[in-house]
């Protein structure tokens, strides 16, 4: 049996817990904003994790052969560097999405400007493809194994 506060909807206990004062939304937004800038000014930005690349080149002589051990350092460092540079940027554009959100729980989401809407819109589907990305590279790594293993189902 359920107790009494669940059935025919939230207590009032309940309903208290989820109100929110605009001081508190407000110093929540502030925070966000903050991690958000530091997280530009830092080496977690994404444009700085991608320039953190390594050359093919920079592991052999020119004209000479590579060793294995020295590819497979160069193929895994690329297959990790690449996820963080999409983590890095799904996170940077999770933090600007709770910016907004935020902003849309503070003043109502019908009070947002229509360019914040857009931009919480393009942000989700960003990340989306981002995600979506992802899953088909380490899906495509998969079947890659796979093959070179005979595994597989």
């Amino acid at each position: 049996m359920l107790p009494a506060d669940m059935v025919g909807g939230p207590s009032a206990a309940r309903a208290a817990n989820l109100e929110v004062t605009n001081e508190a939304l407000t110093t929540f937004q502030k925070r966000v904003a903050t991690v958000l800038r530091d997280l530009e000014a830092s080496a977690g930005n994404p444009t700085k994790v991608d320039a953190q690349t390594i050359n093919k080149s920079s592991l052999h002589n020119e004209g000479a052969q590579a060793f294995p051990e020295a590819e497979s350092l160069f193929t895994a460092y690329h297959s990790v560097h690449g996820q963080l540079v999409t983590l890095s940027k799904t996170l940077k554009l999770q933090i600007e999405a709770i910016g907004i959100a935020v902003q849309g729980a503070h003043r109502g989401f019908d009070n947002l400007e229509e360019e914040q809407r857009r931009r919480f819109w393009q942000i989700q589907t960003q990340v989306s493809e981002l995600q979506q990305h992802q899953d088909e590279k380490r899906e495509g790594t998969r079947r890659t194994n796979d093959a070179k293993t005979g595994g597989g189902f």
